[in-house]
């Protein structure tokens, strides 16, 4: 049993529509600035934002959301003149990492001014240590005071010289309904149900799914044990060899589980809040045994322009904006306020489970251990694992 936790003292544990993004688009820019700017302090009229899909408020999110007036990057644009180039291009943390390494390892830009990376995986370290993220430039982000103490100091960057959170999540279990039959409540089910055979996916990051195979198990993914992990492999391909798994995904289980392609899988929490827009039967739930937590961070990758992402970034740290952002996507935030204007917004908001989970829902998720993210021998399995 999880001790009951505010949600403040779970992420604490922690601290110790746009243009899709094709890999060919990215890989041109990968020469240099690529229109991205640079850090030489001048604002451009142009933000280059690479981010994940069903993560910023769109025009049909706003409607879904009851929210009125231009979404938060035409009010951007209006406010700086600053136009946001968007894309939707990140559907991992490992595929966005093989595209750019190559380029900002030779100290090139990758024609982005903002990139994201979840505090789950190994990554938001590795940009951090190669060098591969500039600082920002927090005398134009005054709204950085906005950020909520239990995120002030993670690991990968302990003084938040390099990143600023974007949005939070967690890891549960989606499922569709009518072909399903009923809830699917836990890993174990969804691994072992022969009424799922063939009709599961998995995620493909590494920390999701095995840390949702830990908690089910019995594990405790705050600090795994090599036993532990081993458990939690075994579980997964015994499913892989018995046909349960159709397959690994990434943000791309979005589409085929709207449409029915398949019948449950692990899944994001805020993404079904927007997926049940075109699927009603679509249903999401934290495992009876637990979930996963985790967070975004935005980081200013080399080639971008400080100053222009500092300003962006100053800009989605004022509460009003994050609100919005926030009841769009169903994700949560990490800006102090938000409650506020979103109940200013919409006085029901306080009720939205997904982006102001109560704290029953927090004592039923942790974070992962860092050590497992970065175990060298534990990525290889899992790519062994996945059959790459």
């Amino acid at each position: 049993m999880n001790p009951r936790l505010t949600r403040q003292e779970l992420l604490r544990r922690g601290a110790a529509g746009g243009a899709f993004l094709a890999l060919p688009s990215l890989l041109a820019a990968c020469g240099g600035g690529g229109g991205g700017g640079d850090a030489t302090g001048e604002l451009k009229d142009v933000l280059n934002f690479e981010n994940w899909p069903y993560y910023m408020d769109t025009k049909q999110l706003r409607d879904a959301a009851g929210l009125t007036g231009p979404t938060t990057l035409e009010q951007f644009d209006q406010e700086t003149g600053i136009t946001v180039k968007y894309y939707e291009g990140i559907d991992s943390n490992e595929g966005l990492f093989a595209k750019i390494q190559g380029p900002l390892s030779q100290g090139n830009g990758i024609g982005r001014d903002i990139i994201v990376a979840t505090d789950n995986s190994q990554f938001p370290s590795l940009y951090v240590t190669e060098e591969y993220v500039q600082k920002l430039d927090k005398s134009l982000i005054p709204n950085f005071d906005n950020l909520i103490d239990a995120q002030q100091s993670p690991g990968f960057d302990p003084n938040r010289e390099y990143s600023l959170p974007w949005l939070t999540g967690i890891d549960g279990i989606a499922w569709n309904e009518k072909l399903t039959g009923g809830p699917v409540t836990s890993m174990t089910q969804l691994l072992t149900d022969p009424k799922l055979k063939g009709k599961v996916t998995l995620l493909g990051e590494m920390a999701d799914t095995v840390g949702l195979v830990l908690i089910d198990n019995g594990d405790d993914p705050t600090n795994v044990s090599d036993e532990a992990f081993d458990r939690a492999i075994k579980s997964i391909q015994d499913a892989l060899d018995s046909g349960q798994i159709l397959k690994f995904t990434g943000n791309d289980y979005g589409p085929p589980l709207a449409r029915g392609d398949f019948a449950a899988c692990v899944a994001w929490s805020g993404d079904l809040a927007q997926l049940v827009l075109e699927n009603e039967d679509l249903k999401w739930a934290v495992p009876e045994k637990g979930g996963i937590i985790w967070t975004d961070n935005m980081f200013i990758p080399l080639g971008g322009s400080v100053p222009t992402a500092s300003t962006y970034m100053n800009f989605a740290y004022d509460p009003k904006i994050s609100a919005q952002i926030a009841l769009a996507t169903g994700y949560i935030p990490s800006v102090k306020g938000v409650r506020e204007e979103a109940l200013k917004l919409n006085p029901d908001a306080g009720g939205n489970e997904l982006v102001f989970p109560s704290d029953e829902t927090l004592g039923n998720v942790q974070m992962n251990d860092p050590k497992m993210v970065s175990n060298a021998d534990y990525i290889t399995t899992w790519q062994s694992v996945k059959g790459q």
